[in-house]
């Protein structure tokens, strides 16, 4: 089991900058991070994955998709097409940083609703999209990890049991699924039940307290989470993502609208002390 912290705290572009924190999250005891994907060349990105190998970081990626003309369930062709373009680029950034997964709610558009609950036809469009990012995604050797997001962030699938069914109806080995608690806690009715019954294709896991905070210190049900994730036999990352305020437009994005912690620096230091802490009581080891 790899430990891994999202850079959503920091930036949405890693840099030479980031290399202290960078450092610091290696010295805590990190595997590696989530490196975000949404602006630069897969040459940036290159640079990118020289300097966490020379730090001693594995990573994985993380992009969104937010413009409504990017989008892979709409009935507009030009929009569809717009929408793989986005995902081609970022699996080609992906694979030049040196990550195997790039994870997010990448089956339709952040934030863009149509104000109806999703038809047939969008489930279809939505299909095809994905088999053909995935042939891309195969091809680059990244596997595309897709979240179910809560229904104010989105509209197409906001359970584990309506995303893994999609991803099942997909039917490509690169076309997985992401749990994440913070999303399961709104949306599932049982969300150890979303986690258990889905483990055949879940391939990401991240690891969000209830407020966006510190994991450990909300009401998530960690030891139920925990043991159920060794029941399953995942064995891949878990990934902390938090937000702050620190970026006005990711945190509008996010609805961040005040601090869940006293500073970066608790919530990857606490945080990593909450999983490892949790994964010896659930018996689970670290990499």
């Amino acid at each position: 089991m790899k430990i891994g912290m999202c850079m959503y705290l920091w930036a949405t572009e890693i840099g030479p900058e980031h290399e202290p924190v960078l450092r610091d999250i290696k010295a805590t005891g990190f595997n590696g991070i989530e490196v975000p994907i949404f602006g630069g060349t897969p040459g940036d990105f290159k640079q990118t994955g020289q300097l966490l190998d020379e730090i001693g970081l594995a990573r994985t990626g993380t992009t969104a998709i937010s413009d409504p003309a990017m989008n892979l369930i709409s009935p507009d062709p030009s929009e569809r097409a717009a929408g793989l373009e986005y995902m081609n680029w970022a699996l080609e950034c992906c694979a030049a940083v040196g990550a195997d997964t790039l994870c997010g709610p990448l089956h339709s558009t952040l934030g863009h609703f149509s104000n109806e609950a999703p038809t047939q036809a969008e489930f279809e469009r939505s299909v095809e999209s994905q088999r053909q990012v995935a042939t891309h995604a195969e091809a680059a050797g990244v596997t595309v990890a897709l979240e179910a997001v809560n229904r104010f962030e989105c509209y197409l699938v906001n359970t584990m049991d309506a995303l893994c069914s999609h991803v099942r109806e997909i039917g490509h080995p690169n076309i997985r699924a992401m749990y994440d608690t913070f999303h399961a806690n709104l949306e599932e009715s049982d969300p150890i039940r979303a986690l258990t019954d889905n483990a055949d294709v879940i391939a990401h896991i991240h690891i969000s307290e209830n407020d966006r905070g510190v994991p450990g210190r909300g009401h998530i049900p960690w030891p139920d989470t925990y043991a159920a994730i060794a029941r399953t036999g995942y064995d891949k990352w878990l990934t902390i993502e938090s937000f702050g305020r620190g970026l006005p437009d990711l945190a509008a994005a996010t609805k961040v609208w005040r601090e869940f912690a006293e500073s970066n620096e608790a919530v990857y230091r606490d945080g990593f002390a909450h999983i490892s802490r949790s994964m010896q009581e659930a018996g689970l080891t670290q990499d």
